[in-house]
């Protein structure tokens, strides 16, 4: 909003200005020393009105950068006009132009200034602004007064395009350098990530699978200890399958390259698996309410179904991290074509709770969002209540 004013201001001023030495400059060319008889002529008329239009023409000097500076250079190369509206033309054309089509159009322009220099210094002493610092007492000094003004008025155009192109490109090499440092950074980070988990958590979740296969066939006397260790042996299981594939998504492969004698990928959660997901949810100590109205769950695409099991995962999760205690209360609604709308509602703890996590949860599961068209909204909507809304496209199966 501030450039944008700022660059209304910059262009009213530079018109107004063109079009008062325009009107400055056929004042003197038609008035007559020493009396107030004017003497217009055809070409000072004619110079006038053309030098008009350049100065309106000067509102598009950013969007047609080199048509604005060629209509401008016509009046005073021709004419008896000023070239103020090509010397402001300058400096746009030099801000998005560069090399030859630069270093040209400042030769016409310094030509054209000159031109309009040379014809103020020809006019009576009384009618002339530049008389004033050229010496017209021989021709040589005169010339040279003319170029050295013309190049000083030529100069500052130029120089002001040329700043203002470097500290464009300047703006642009640093958004593209961050940019990439941004990407390079992350690919770091999944790689780390990548090897941090294959590293430590596949070890320990392995170890505490045989700890707990070890552990339910002692346990035969205990119904409830083998009971246990089934469940958490069959926890692990899945959480070793879960690191595989997060480990593919990291590494940037998936699961293509795997070998033929591989384990095969393991099964995506679906729409069908989120009980499952709330029931381990509230056996790890969160109180979740839930309503569940789907229409046609079991025609969901895939992706659709793993995408919101592993958005309400991340969301379940959060609140345990960030507000144990707390109650949530979960609503998953759609169908096809009305889509599938995800809402986790909990309040928000008297004090913040510092959590372990990386604190990327929700980006990834807004890029997940994004790569399904979908929207999300996560924030707090007053001092004690914490919502993601999360929105899917539904697309019924073609019949």
């Amino acid at each position: 909003m501030g450039r944008s004013v700022l660059g209304v201001v910059c262009t009213v001023f530079a018109v107004a200005a063109s079009l008062v030495s325009g009107i400055a400059n056929v004042s003197l060319e038609i008035s007559v020393a020493g009396s107030d008889d004017i003497h217009p002529t055809a070409g000072a008329l004619l110079g006038w009105f053309l030098g008009l239009g350049a100065s309106v023409m000067l509102v598009w000097r950013h969007r047609w950068p080199l048509v604005v500076t060629g209509i401008a250079i016509v009046p005073p190369l021709l004419l008896r006009a000023d070239s103020l509206a090509a010397l402001i033309a300058l400096a746009a054309l030099t801000t998005y132009f560069t090399g030859w089509w630069r270093w040209s159009a400042a030769t016409l322009v310094f030509a054209a200034t000159g031109l309009a220099v040379w014809r103020d210094v020809g006019r009576d002493a009384e009618l002339s602004l530049s008389e004033a610092w050229i010496p017209t007492g021989s021709t040589g000094a005169e010339l040279t007064g003319i170029i050295l003004t013309a190049a000083v008025y030529t100069a500052i155009p130029l120089t002001v395009g040329i700043v203002r192109h470097s500290l464009t490109e300047t703006r642009r090499r640093s958004a593209e350098q961050a940019a990439l440092r941004d990407q390079v950074a992350r690919r770091e980070e999944q790689a780390r990530i990548a090897r941090e988990m294959h590293d430590v958590l596949g070890h320990r979740l392995s170890l505490l699978s045989l700890q707990a296969g070890a552990l339910e066939v002692t346990s035969g006397t205990a119904p409830d200890t083998a009971e246990a260790a089934k469940t958490v042996r069959t926890t692990a299981r899945q959480s070793l399958d879960d690191l595989r594939q997060v480990i593919g998504v990291l590494r940037g492969s998936g699961f293509a390259d795997r070998p033929g004698g591989g384990p095969a990928e393991p099964p995506q959660p679906m729409l069908a698996d989120i009980p499952d997901l709330v029931t381990g949810a509230r056996q790890a100590g969160l109180a979740v309410n839930v309503t569940v109205l789907l229409d046609q769950a079991a025609t969901a695409p895939a992706p659709l179904g793993t995408a919101a099991y592993r958005i309400l995962q991340e969301a379940l999760t959060n609140v345990l991290r960030h507000a144990p205690g707390t109650p949530a209360e979960v609503s998953v609604r759609g169908g096809p074509g009305a889509g599938l709308l995800i809402e986790v509602v909990n309040a928000l703890p008297p004090h913040p709770v510092p959590s372990p996590g990386s604190g990327t949860g929700l980006t990834g599961v807004n890029e997940r969002i994004s790569l399904l068209g979908g929207t999300l909204a996560a924030g707090p909507v007053d001092e004690r209540t914490f919502v993601l809304r999360a929105s899917l496209p539904w697309v019924p199966a073609a019949q």
